[in-house]
């Protein structure tokens, strides 16, 4: 017997905006029902557990001991602009001369996610 991941919970002050923020990352839907000031939110992926965002009373103190991993379907480096446009913060540049690496974000509540190379950028890499 085995257990699945139902979701990726993710406490937070304001759980339908932070919820808007990640919906905009991943251009999937909220759950239809949610509604502005819901303290539970999700966002629908196509693939794979439910971002489930939890408001909670206590602000975020410390980095993340868990986080997200991005691999857009554009450029890493194209990705990092619309997603600072989003609304994300930078947080630290891990790119290599070589083009390796990645890029540590923040979203807007300081939820550290990285943003590695996409498929694109790689093949480039290793033709």
């Amino acid at each position: 017997m085995v257990s699945v991941v139902q979701n990726v919970a993710i406490d937070c002050a304001d759980a339908y905006e932070l919820a808007r923020f990640w919906s905009g990352v991943t251009g999937r839907p909220l759950h239809p029902e949610d509604e502005p000031g819901e303290p539970e939110t999700q966002v629908m992926l196509a693939e794979g557990p439910i971002l489930h965002f939890n408001q909670v009373p206590e602000p975020k103190t410390i980095k993340n001991r868990i986080h997200l991993c991005l691999r857009p379907e554009t450029s890493r480096d194209r990705e990092v602009e619309r997603l600072l446009s989003l609304g994300a913060a930078f947080v630290a540049d891990h790119r290599n001369p070589d083009g390796s690496g990645w890029v540590v974000l923040a979203d807007p509540e300081g939820n550290e996610f990285c943003v590695l190379r996409s498929e694109s950028d790689r093949a480039a890499a290793h033709p």
